[in-house]
């Protein structure tokens, strides 16, 4: 019953959809666990570059099922478009998607709120996508959510959606100043998109539980990374999810005794996006040299990422709340023209007290200062090398350090985008 998680351990961005797609190979079941799309996961198969949002990076694999599980926010809408767009392209979806019955929708109310809330938080907005995630969840905590499952009947859909219109109409009108669409016309819209959904519909719990009692491969795929976990990122800068191994449990339905492994992405350096505290980030030329180099933007809004040196404080953080096993390192290739490196090995607060592990509270941490290691460069394009002991003497010295700095090992090096430009330093992850 092997159930591998492949999730983030920085800021998100990390390169999971590659990751995911690669091992996706080997892998039975691909299932997604939380997160909407406010999440753009990359995937570069020959000269063919997919972008998705809601569907397990698994579908570009034809032998493997996917499940949208119960803990991720979907935008129907949004969820049509990328099927079409998968089938357009000559993929098969709808035989191997399964949608989570319990999985929450986002409806153009969240939507409209997310924007209405970030310009009423000015200068303190948090930088979220306006995607609607952040209302989708807290009317999934209200319990006045829409599940997937009421798209089982009309009568049903139009119950809930009526019952959001009461709730929201005062708000956006008394507090926000907003206009808001009318209840039918949110229907229709929403209706339109019945007949893709509910032929998908079904208990993932179960279905995820039988495959792993048949010993099935089952590998789980989270968005975002643990830096913005909604209880161990930097609060309230955060998505408004688990990206963590318990979101995986919560969001599939399944015992935290069925994980056999947890394998964290992380970048050969750091980015971020949106507001936040970022210890790391490099604000001066060196910054945008990283970002035009590695093309460090959005893949969900097109947003310049924030860049900085790698953060193994973070990092630290990340593998103490998941229980990471291994690490997947990636863009490694990105700093291939550097002539030197640094690595923040830890912080110091203004009472010179060393804290090696990013702290949880945000006045504290915004008072920490990091403390670099400096490395060699290589100089030398990594991109060209098949095996770990192709890379130049420095590559390898960067990645051992970073093993050293952080405990786990990286089985997997990735030196560009494409599927086929990755290191495995093992040869099967099941």
């Amino acid at each position: 019953m092997p159930l591998l998680v492949v999730l983030g351990c920085q800021w998100g961005d990390e390169g999971k959809g590659k990751i995911t797609d690669i091992i996706a190979g080997e892998a039975d079941l691909v299932a997604r666990y939380q997160g909407g799309n406010n999440a753009g996961h990359t995937i570069i198969v020959g000269n063919q570059k997919t972008v998705l949002h809601l569907v397990p990076s698994g579908i570009l694999n034809p032998d493997t099922m996917c499940v949208i599980g119960n803990g991720v926010v979907v935008d129907p809408i949004v969820l049509l478009k990328e099927v079409e767009m998968l089938e357009a392209a000559g993929i098969v979806v709808r035989p191997r998607l399964r949608l989570a019955e319990a999985a929450h929708a986002i409806v153009p109310y969240h939507k409209l709120l997310d924007v209405a809330q970030e310009t009423m938080r000015g200068k303190g907005k948090i930088g979220t996508t306006g995607r609607g995630i952040g209302g989708a969840y807290a009317d999934k905590v209200a319990r006045q959510g829409v599940r997937l499952g009421d798209w089982r009947g009309k009568d049903r859909l139009a119950k809930k959606i009526q019952a959001l219109d009461a709730y929201y109409k005062p708000l956006f009108k008394h507090v926000f100043n907003e206009s808001m669409p009318g209840p039918d016309e949110v229907i229709e819209e929403l209706w339109s998109v019945e007949p893709l959904i509910a032929p998908l519909l079904e208990d993932t719990v179960m279905l995820i539980n039988r495959a792993l009692d048949d010993g099935k491969r089952v590998l789980a795929e989270g968005a975002q990374g643990i830096m913005l976990d909604i209880d161990f990122g930097t609060y309230p800068y955060v998505t408004s999810s688990n990206p963590s191994t318990g979101g995986v449990c919560t969001g599939l339905g399944v015992a935290p005794q069925r994980i056999t492994e947890v394998l964290g992405v992380v970048k050969a350096y750091t980015t971020r996006v949106g507001e936040g505290p970022f210890p790391t980030e490099l604000n001066g030329g060196l910054g945008e040299r990283i970002r035009q180099t590695g093309g460090e933007f959005g893949a969900t809004t097109g947003r310049p990422r924030r860049c900085g040196w790698f953060d193994a404080p973070a990092v630290r953080r990340a593998i103490q709340v998941t229980g990471t096993t291994k690490l997947a390192l990636t863009k490694l290739d990105v700093l291939d023209t550097m002539e030197t490196l640094s690595v923040c090995t830890h912080y110091v607060d203004p009472d010179g007290k060393r804290h090696d592990y990013i702290p949880l509270d945000l006045s504290l941490l915004e008072q920490c200062r990091p403390v670099y290691e400096e490395l060699p460069g290589w100089n030398a394009c990594t991109a060209e090398c098949k095996a770990f002991e192709d890379m130049p003497k420095e590559a390898r010295k960067y990645v051992h350090r970073i093993e050293q700095l952080l405990g786990v090992d990286i089985p997997i090096v990735s030196v560009g985008a494409g599927r086929k430009l990755t290191i495995l330093r093992q040869p099967t992850f099941f």
